[in-house]
């Protein structure tokens, strides 16, 4: 007797079965509840947001246009299920229906033809949205859009919406013009009817060009008293933007614009009678034509049988059609055509296009790599070529490579050999010989340097003062470019000199600050550039302005210029003021003003800083300059910072003394410390969850398998266990007397 036993996996349900996992794997029952709880909330969430969409879809009713622009009507598909399924677009007006879109098969209301379409993939309209172009005032009313689903039942569902369109009358265009898609050879009619024929005038442009302008056109075209225009026959240059504008005897203006779509077969526009391709260098083949639909095909033969690049090795199809050959030889040879294909056909093959293979020139005298010439001398620069069979002699072209031209009347071109006379400094520079044939071009280099040009020094100085500044103006000694300028300056009876370097290399003067008021001034500039340094301007002297203080301001500012006076004797340098300090990236930087007396016999300043409240000196530093970098300062401790002016007798002058409270970045690192754990701790946990979900997975779908296995085997070992008891039996029976 057999037993009917179920496989165990055919009795399991949807939730029994989730259950059943869950004991077969003891991390997948909160694993799934987890996953399920999200799914509800974000099914739930996607409902709300669907039907706050649709209520967002059906906001909006009212719409206004004027006459001659567009409107779009968006109207959104409600598929069962959020699953796409054919469909059937219907759009009325006035309960009467103007079009009907079907698989991409359309059918329009001869009032709508060609302003009515619907709109293609666009993330902000629904796919029944259509779009109205060119509006007319009889375009006013009552829109409706329909869907429906010929494969369903029922075949309507909450579609569609409906729409009031109110246009704006135009004043003076009753009927604009519609863009238009015509074949090459037909009529092309654009209509602008004008509302008040008798007291308005219209006129015609083609891409921003008065039509009447366009001698090619003019005589094609027709304007209709009442503002229409008409192109009999269309040619492929007709294609374009073409604008109508009425303008009345007030002088009111409107304007309407169409575009004119002009497509034809593809057809072949220009042939050479022979192309020369160079022997062993790679070469293309072109074929030049238009198209309008594009281009689909383009066929090649040679000597009237196909050309299949695909059987011709080293020969390859361009994206354009073209014919690339990786490298030339004589077998290329022979006589071409090529006929191009579009949607609408062809227009026919080329004309022949000879192929002649020949072997580019080679150099027999090339120029050396670099020329070295002084000013005033001449260059001659040799280069000369020959054509690999001998028959021809190519023709040979000098050029600089920066594009400048040659020197008009100081070079000269024989038998190849370029010959510079009376060389100048704009003569510098890499040069280039090309030698061509019908072939190819090659080129060689060359490169002509002038020999150690320094700049001339400059001239005519100038200068004016205020009580702490001298501004020195100069002219150039000679214009060249990349020239760089550095002030030198001292007070007269100083013996030690000081620099100031220009930084804008087009700006010919500096500003001197901080300098002693009524006092004497020495400068010279120097220029200098890549080659070197020039010569200095003669010495230029020039005089601060004196110092005057108000009595009233005798008591704030003056007083302590006037303390730091009475605390150096006469000739003594005096000591450095106004220290101050800023943070940056390298550390603090330090600024101070230089002394008020005693400027001339200042010969340095010592630096000295160290931390408080130890009072251990930190470190020590000397410069020239009024400024000066610390680094390296350690955190969350406060330093102190002094300068000392050095006299020429080594007697040092101190200073004010600054505190700088350096702050802790201990908490910015930490907290960047904490964040890159966290996010690596995060990133960790997601691969253990997802490792140990895999598992689950791996063992729950193994189980489900050997389940199926077990289930198989329990029937075919249950009808083998019957059939053996029932032999058992039968013998006993036998042996029983």
């Amino acid at each position: 007797m057999k037993r009917n036993t179920m496989p165990t996996s055919r009795k399991r349900s949807g939730t029994n079965s989730a259950f059943h996992d869950a004991e077969r794997c003891p991390n997948y029952y909160p694993s799934a509840m987890i996953s399920l709880a999200l799914a509800i909330l974000l099914q739930l969430s996607s409902c709300l947001g669907a039907a706050h969409h649709h209520r967002d879809h059906r906001r909006q009713t009212q719409l206004e246009a004027k006459v001659g622009s567009h409107v779009v009507f968006n109207c959104y598909i409600d598929f069962p299920f959020d699953s796409p399924i054919p469909y059937i677009v219907h759009w009325s007006k006035d309960n009467k229906k103007i079009f009907t879109w079907y698989e991409n098969e359309t059918s329009t209301n001869e009032l709508f033809t060609g302003r009515l379409h619907l709109v293609n993939d666009h993330p902000e309209f629904g796919r029944a949205s259509a779009n109205l172009t060119a509006i007319r005032e009889s375009d006013q009313g009552w829109y409706h859009c329909q869907v429906i689903f010929p494969n369903r039942t029922p075949s309507v569902r909450n579609n569609g919406t409906r729409y009031h369109l109110a246009v704006q009358g135009g004043s003076l265009i009753r009927i604009p013009p519609v863009n238009q898609t015509i074949q090459e050879g037909q009529t092309a009619f654009f209509h602008c009817v004008m509302k008040y024929p008798d007291s308005s005038q219209a006129s015609w442009y083609k891409d921003g060009v008065l039509l009447q302008e366009v001698q090619d056109l003019v005589r094609r075209s027709y304007m209709g008293p009442d503002g229409s225009l008409s192109i009999d026959p269309t040619m492929m240059s007709d294609l374009g933007e073409y604008e109508c504008k009425v303008r009345n005897q007030e002088g009111e203006l409107q304007t309407a614009k169409a575009f004119l779509n002009i497509q034809y077969k593809a057809k072949v526009i220009y042939a050479p009678p022979e192309v020369y391709l160079p022997y062993g260098q790679p070469a293309v083949l072109d074929c030049h034509f238009r198209a309008n639909p594009p281009l689909k095909n383009l066929r090649w033969e040679k000597d009237g049988l196909l050309f299949d690049s695909y059987n011709v090795p080293g020969v390859f199809y361009k994206m354009n059609g073209s014919l690339f050959f990786a490298k030339v030889d004589e077998n290329h040879a022979g006589s071409y055509t090529c006929t191009p294909y579009n949607d609408l056909g062809t227009d026919g093959p080329s004309p022949i296009i000879s192929v002649i293979v020949l072997r580019p020139p080679i150099f027999s005298v090339t120029p050396k790599t670099i020329y070295i010439q002084k000013l005033g001398e001449a260059a001659e620069l040799p280069c000369e070529a020959i054509d690999r069979d001998g028959n021809n002699r190519p023709s040979i072209v000098w050029s600089r490579k920066d594009g400048q031209p040659l020197p008009a009347d100081r070079h000269s071109i024989s038998g190849g050999n370029l010959t510079i006379t009376n060389l100048i400094e704009t003569d510098r520079g890499m040069y280039e010989c090309s030698a061509t044939n019908e072939a190819a071009t090659i080129t060689a280099e060359a490169e002509l340097m002038i020999e150690n040009i320094t700049p001339r020094p400059p001239f005519n100085l100038t200068g004016n003062s205020t009580e702490t500044c001298i501004t020195i103006r100069w002219q150039p000694g000679y214009l060249r470019p990349n020239l760089e300028y550095t002030v030198w300056y001292r007070l007269t009876e100083a013996p030690e000199w000081r620099t100031l370097r220009v930084l804008d290399k087009t700006v010919m003067e500096a500003t001197v600050q901080h300098l002693v008021p009524g006092k004497e001034y020495e400068f010279m500039v120097l220029s200098q550039d890549k080659y070197g340094d020039g010569m200095f301007s003669k010495q230029f002297r020039f005089q601060t302005q004196r110092e005057w203080l108000p009595p009233q301001h005798a008591e704030g500012f003056g007083a302590q210029q006037l303390q730091h006076q009475a605390s150096s004797s006469v000739g003594a340098v005096g000591a450095p003021w106004n220290l101050s300090a800023i943070n940056n990236q390298q550390g603090w930087l330090l600024n101070w003003e230089h002394p008020i007396q005693g400027l001339e016999a200042l010969r340095l300043y010592i630096v000295r800083w160290w931390k408080v409240p130890e009072q251990f000196l930190i470190g020590q530093a000397e410069t020239f300059d009024n400024f000066y970098q610390l680094r390296h300062l350690k955190e969350d401790a406060t330093f102190k910072v002094q300068v000392l002016a050095v006299g020429s007798d080594a007697q040092e002058v101190p200073g004010d003394v600054l505190l700088i409270d350096v702050p802790s970045q201990r908490k910015t690192r930490a907290l960047i410390i904490g964040s890159s754990v966290g996010i690596l701790f995060l990133l960790c946990a997601l691969c253990a969850f997802l490792y140990v979900k895999r598992s689950c997975l791996r063992h729950l779908f193994a189980g489900r398998r050997d389940s199926q296995v077990d289930d198989d085997t329990t029937e075919t070992g249950g009808d083998c266990d019957c059939d053996s008891d029932e032999q058992e039996h039968s013998a006993k029976i036998r042996q029983s007397p």
